[in-house]
Parts: structure tokens; sequence; C-alpha cells
């Protein structure tokens, strides 16, 4: 799978492959490979630079781009590259005698968050949700709130199951009014809180996605039963989410005041857990890269400064016999 866009009716832009487009200002082209998915501010291609692949979207309003644009910068700040695709350039296409506003940024290439852990097992969904929590606390901690935090705004990448972050375009500054959602990860929709931009309001939608994983046919509302009763009963229902009872009550409840308070009690149920030693190795799996490049790193210091004494002592050994 590839980058997914949320879908809207109306398609803003509809260029064929093979379209090439050029910027006004730094003269960069890009040669459409195809259409990733349309969203609410515009269209999302695959596209082919001097460079390799990227991710270029158009953008029906500059006020919108920009932010998201701004989005993108400030996450890289955070926490680098891993957070979310990589910010490349933003310029202005001059076509028919129209104008439009994109940018380009990394082209991530993985699986949606559903199809991975579909294609794995369920003790996969508690150590991805921990991986989400340490990304949502590094943005929180710098004043945002993801907003429609859902899994098709979720990506899973190799080597290593890295969770990333696609289409940022809901993302808010903490305070302000939630600028983007989907129902049902929204806690306004169950009737269960506002939206207002703060930490617990992304931690309401991780609870959702974990639901979510185990309803993939989402339901809807019961207007009979208050929002979280019904939420309850059909945790209780899957034997996968009801081991996550304890988190996933208090997220749904408000009751988190952070990602690693949620964190920290998740880990504390799959450490306990019978399958416990399944959940270290699946995160063995994710740590496994980030091990290796050390131990690489580590060698090569220690067969350097090997080296380094070596020929230190050899040249004493020469200074001695030539004195």
């Amino acid at each position: 799978m590839i980058m997914m866009i949320h879908p809207t009716s109306k398609n803003l832009f509809n260029y064929p492959p093979g379209t090439t487009i050029i910027g006004k200002w730094h003269k960069n082209s890009y040669t459409i490979i195809k259409k990733l998915g349309t969203g609410a501010i515009g269209t999302v291609y695959l596209v082919q630079g001097r460079k390799g692949y990227f991710a270029l979207k158009m953008g029906k309003d500059s006020l919108s781009v920009t932010s998201e644009v701004n989005v993108l910068k400030a996450f890289q700040r955070v926490q680098g590259k891993n957070l979310c695709p990589a910010f490349i350039e933003m310029d202005d296409w001059e076509v028919k005698g129209r104008r439009i506003l994109f940018y380009v940024m990394e082209y991530i290439n993985g699986k949606d968050l559903l199809a991975f852990v579909q294609q794995k097992r369920a003790s996969w969904i508690g150590v991805l949700m921990v991986q989400l929590l340490d990304h949502l606390h590094q943005i929180h901690r710098a004043g945002w709130v993801f907003g429609d935090l859902k899994p098709e705004n979720l990506l899973v990448s190799g080597p290593g199951a890295v969770v990333r972050f696609v289409d940022v375009g809901g993302t808010t500054i903490q305070g302000r009014s939630i600028k983007e959602f989907t129902e049902f990860f929204d806690r306004g929709y169950w009737g269960l809180g506002t939206r207002r931009a703060e930490p617990s309001y992304d931690l309401f939608a991780v609870a959702m996605m974990m639901i979510d994983i185990c309803y993939p046919q989402r339901f809807s509302k019961n207007q009979k039963y208050d929002g979280m009763k019904q939420l309850k009963q059909v945790i209780h229902h899957k034997k996968q989410l009801r081991l996550y009872e304890p988190v996933l009550f208090s997220a749904l409840s408000g009751q988190y005041h952070s990602a690693l308070e949620m964190k920290k009690d998740l880990l504390a149920i799959l450490t306990n857990d019978r399958r416990g030693s399944q959940y270290k190795r699946n995160l063995s799996s994710i740590q496994q890269n980030r091990v290796r490049k050390r131990n690489r790193k580590t060698r090569f210091m220690e067969t350097f400064f090997i080296l380094l004494l070596i020929t230190l002592l050899y040249a004493i050994y020469i200074f001695g016999q030539i004195v």
C-alpha cells in the first residue's frame, strides 16, 4: 500500500500519468507516475524527479497548503524524518493560464495500519500503539494535536515496522478547535468530550483505532445508548480488546492527560500478559535495525582505536631503536 488520503467527493485536480510539472521559481521538474489520493484541500501524486520518487500535493488554496507545509517543517524539528514525510520544496506550476500551488515531500512506501495488522497478528496492536504514543507525546510537547487521527493517516514502513504519519492537514495548535476530524474517531460524535485541541482528544482517537482494527466494518453510534455504554459493549465482545479494557476505558473517558500515561499503562498490560514473549519478539523486530547500527558503529570505533594503539606502539619502538 501507499500513502492514503481521506476521500472527498470533489476531484480538485485530475492530471494523467506522464504529465510533467515544472516549478515556476525553483525550476525543478516532476513527472506524474500515478495519483495517490484526493484529500480535503488537494490531490496527491506519486512523481519522479531528478533525485528519485516523491509525493507531490496540489492544493486548492495557498493558506491551507502553507499551513500543511508549516506542520511538516515543525514535525521535522520535533523528531526528524521518522515522524512524517520530509518536506522537500514548495512552488507554483503555471499550466493553461492556471496557477497551481504545490509542495513536494518524501514518498513513504508502506502498508496502512489496518492492512499491516491483518497481515501479521493481533499481538502487533499494542506494539504499534506504544510506538504511536511516543510520536504523539513529541507532537503534544511541541504544542500540537494531530486531530484527524485514524488508520488511513498512518503507514507502517520498513525495515523495523516504523509508524509514520501522513496527511497532516488536521493538525491543530493546542487550545484551538479541531480543524478536521472523522466521526468514528471523534469524541464529540460519541458525546464523550469537546472538539478542543488537547492531548486527550488524540488519545481518545488512539483507543478508537484499537477498536477499529478489531471492527474493520465501522459501526455507527446507537442512539439508544450513550456513547460510553455502546463502546464498552463492543470492547467486551472482542477477546483481543478485553486485554486492553482498563487502558481503553481510561482513554475513552478522558482520564489520561498525556500520551506517556497511556503508554505506561499499555506497557504494563503487555509485559504482564501471558503473550508477553510474543510482544517482546515483536518489539525486538522494531528495534533490531537500530541495535545493528549501534553495534556496527561500536565495532568500527573499537577497531579504529586498536589500530591507532598498535601504530603508536610501533612508532615508539622505532623511535627507541633509532635513539
